[in-house]
């Protein structure tokens, strides 16, 4: 089953399709929102509630071509980052494999929807795009037995950009990560939440583009903790909550690696992984930007 959200900023409404039909179901009835609290209640009925025809059609997936798509998902506690996650990735930045998950976090407030600019910060240089396969929390996870409760605790999966300016990461940091990766904008979200009945994370190929340029191109098979290990891993030294959004890595082919440029205002990504669709957004000035997301 596909999750996501369809209407202006601010007022999107939370909508469903089974794989086997284009026709596009409104969750209004289950849960007001893909919040937390959906996750708790409602996840597990909506695909019963459309094969009984207890939700109502609202359009095909042609109809909505050019409706504006929003993250699928509202108000997580806690955006969990991993980070270093590919062997790749590490090398490109001077950095030796993680033998143990790098852990940090990002502002909720940074998820946007898909197509939604991204804010270049003040006096940015460095800014920089990071394709990763995102995990939604469907069940609290606290100290988890092994990898294999893992999947019983997630509610499904998500393309995430976890937007990076390298500068405030690295030279500004004080000793940590989070401050180049909670700006506004720093986290384009969807376009679907793709729960786990006949979908597999273990083997998906995830690549981007700038400018229509082909940048990263990879596959969840690298991944050096896999997605049942790191949850696993997580809920060792944390609690994750319904709809918490974990970000799980990037694989190379990132501005950081010295051979492509940084984004500029203008510039375009687009990022894509097998089975989750594909979002593309368009990099404008902070000074511009709730501008250009109200009307873009």
């Amino acid at each position: 089953m596909q999750l996501f959200r369809i209407g202006d900023a601010g007022r999107e409404i939370p909508v469903a399709r089974v794989e086997e039909s284009t026709e596009v179901f409104d969750l209004r009835p289950l849960g007001d929102d893909l919040d937390p609290e959906f996750f708790v209640r409602s996840i597990d009925r909506a695909a019963q509630a459309i094969h009984r025809g207890e939700l109502s059609a609202i359009a095909t997936m042609d109809e909505l071509r050019d409706v504006r798509r929003g993250a699928p998902l509202v108000r997580p506690a806690a955006v969990v980052c991993v980070g270093m996650n590919y062997a790749a990735h590490a090398a490109e930045s001077g950095a030796e494999p993680p033998t143990v998950p790098v852990v940090f976090f990002k502002h909720p407030n940074t998820i946007t929807g898909p197509d939604d600019p991204i804010a270049l910060p003040p006096e940015s240089e460095a800014l920089d795009w990071e394709v990763e396969l995102g995990i939604v929390i469907g069940q609290r996870a606290r100290y988890l037995d092994s990898p294999g409760q893992s999947p019983q605790h997630i509610a499904g999966f998500v393309i995430s950009n976890d937007v990076s300016e390298r500068d405030w990461q690295l030279s500004r940091s004080g000793g940590q990560w989070s401050k180049g990766k909670t700006f506004e904008s720093f986290n384009p979200l969807g376009p679907i939440l793709r729960t786990p009945d006949g979908f597999s994370p273990t083997d998906l190929r995830l690549r981007s583009w700038v400018n229509g340029e082909p940048r990263q191109d990879s596959s969840t098979a690298d991944l050096i903790f896999d997605v049942n290990r790191i949850v696993y891993e997580l809920s060792q030294f944390m609690v994750l909550e319904p709809g918490d959004l974990i970000n799980t890595g990037t694989p190379e082919g990132v501005g950081l690696s010295g051979r492509f440029p940084y984004l500029r205002p203008g510039d375009t990504v687009a990022c894509e992984i097998d089975g989750l669709g594909r979002q593309e957004q368009r990099v404008v000035l902070a000074a511009d930007y709730r501008d250009a997301r109200r009307h873009g």
